[in-house]
């Protein structure tokens, strides 16, 4: 078996942050630890994953080195989400990063405006964000400049709009096709009105005479 090239060097993720910090300073800042269980929640900034943020406009440059640093190796980009948050009026665009090599990972988070969201594509760092960003950029319309092929991913070209916009309004139809369906049990409930019979009246059950002459039944009908 190959041995490895590089020394394994298995960092923790406040390891990870002050490492980074260190070589671009005000460019990175808000370390978050991981919080499990219920106490977790995005709204107030508590997050599952431990991590950090980047201001847009040093993003390219801090995943590069990511990447590139020999402590730190970030060879794979997992995931690359984004959030929309409307009353805050950012989009928050979410990479989790690991390493094969030291067998660590961090997420990273940067912030835009929703009325400009643009942010550094890393598509030419790790290939893997050609697809997941175009993804972001057809569902939440965020702009990854300097992406070599920035176009929709899952809607149609023509489509109007980014359906995960939490402000998004979908159009009644789409090239003349509609784009909502009836529910399946109201299809249901409309089929039974038209086609299963209900009596309109109840039948009065058969008294036979032993019981109409029993005491205490006579006139009974």
């Amino acid at each position: 078996m190959a041995a490895r090239s590089e020394a394994l060097t298995v960092m923790d993720a406040q390891s990870i942050f002050e490492h980074v910090a260190r070589a671009w300073e005000e460019g990175v800042f808000g370390f978050h630890p991981a919080v499990i269980g219920p106490a977790a929640d995005p709204k107030e900034g508590v997050f599952r994953d431990a991590g950090f943020r980047v201001r847009p406009d040093g993003l390219a440059g801090v995943m590069a080195y990511l990447r590139d640093e020999s402590a730190l190796r970030f060879d794979f980009l997992q995931n690359l989400t984004a959030v929309d948050w409307p009353k805050r009026e950012v989009f928050e665009v979410v990479y989790h990063l690991y390493s094969y090599v030291h067998r660590h990972g961090i997420c990273v988070r940067v912030e835009v405006p929703r009325a400009a969201p643009h942010v550094p594509s890393v598509a030419l760092i790790w290939k893997t964000a050609n697809w997941l960003e175009r993804e972001q950029y057809d569902l939440l319309g965020v702009i990854f400049d300097g992406h070599p092929d920035l176009r929709r991913l899952l809607m149609p070209d023509d489509w109007v709009g980014h359906p995960m916009r939490k402000d998004y309004s979908e159009g009644k139809s789409y090239r003349g096709m509609p784009t909502s369906r009836p529910s399946p049990m109201d299809l249901l409930l409309d089929y039974d009105r038209a086609h299963v019979a209900r009596p309109t009246s109840v039948a009065k059950p058969a008294v036979s005479e032993d019981v109409e002459k029993a005491p205490g039944n006579e006139g009974t009908k």
